[in-house]
């Protein structure tokens, strides 16, 4: 099989990738119109937004089909960037109730989900159909890296604690073994002595992207571990509060 390269420039390859921006554009739109959130969460919001349309109209979405650690990129920004983003900018008054939602956004569902997909699109069958095949990396690949992240942090980051599944603990916890299959994922790639792809991409190519799975992985979600303990602290305060604030009322109620 040829390699994808082609002579074109990548920094002179950009794409509207209509397919992708419209949905963006109405997502925006929607957000901005039915929703009440602070403006913390609306820069949030955006800024997830802005990181697809900056993975997949820019030259690393234009040329994510010809070049492993340009596809990889835009695998780990809408993975790890833009899910998480997009959940911090999610009001904390939505907080749909539907079976289809519930079961998707399960902690040990969206787990295994998100762990799947990020493993299964780098073994050499998926990955090999999906390159092979335009249709499937816009209509399946890229919807379900926005969608699963969404599903699988909803539950994990902070969005005031209101109904959240599981405490701010366990949600620590979920994140850091997270880390185990993204970074094995990326390092496997790496150490591989030969090309994974059917010589699709040339072997410094593959490493760049093994690498960059790997290293890249280590740091984001240290980014979002950080968040998750902050927040786990501060519930820790804000219950220490309400129990000094009960005991101060007993007293009270008791004459001192």
């Amino acid at each position: 099989m040829e390699m994808h390269h082609h002579e074109v420039s990548v920094l002179g390859s950009w794409q509207l990738a209509p397919e992708i921006l419209i949905p963006v554009i109405l997502v925006a739109y929607l957000y901005l119109k039915y929703t009440t959130s602070t403006t913390r969460q609306t820069i949030f919001f955006f800024s997830g937004l802005i990181s697809i349309i900056a993975v997949v109209n820019t030259p690393i979405g234009a040329r994510a089909m010809d070049y492993f650690s340009l596809h990889m990129v835009q695998h780990i920004t809408m993975m790890m960037v833009t899910g998480p983003l997009l959940v911090l900018g999610t009001p904390s008054s939505f907080n749909p109730s539907g079976t289809v939602f519930r079961a998707l956004t399960h902690p040990v569902f969206s787990w295994f989900s998100y762990a799947a997909l990020m493993i299964g699109v780098h073994l050499p069958g998926p990955h090999n159909f999906i390159m092979e095949h335009p249709w499937a990396h816009t209509y399946i690949e890229v919807p379900l890296y926005i969608a699963l992240p969404y599903f699988f942090y909803f539950n994990l980051l902070d969005r005031k604690l209101i109904n959240r599944r599981i405490s701010p603990a366990i949600a620590v916890i979920s994140l850091f073994l997270m880390m185990v299959p993204e970074t094995l994922t990326g390092f496997f790639i790496y150490v591989s002595r030969g090309s994974l792809y059917n010589e699709m991409y040339t072997l410094d190519d593959q490493r760049r992207g093994g690498s960059l799975m790997w290293s890249g992985a280590m740091i984001i979600d240290t980014i979002w571990m950080s968040f998750a303990v902050y927040h786990w602290i501060k519930s820790e305060e804000r219950k220490s509060v309400e129990i000094d604030a009960e005991i101060a009322a007993e007293r009270a109620a008791n004459g001192g």
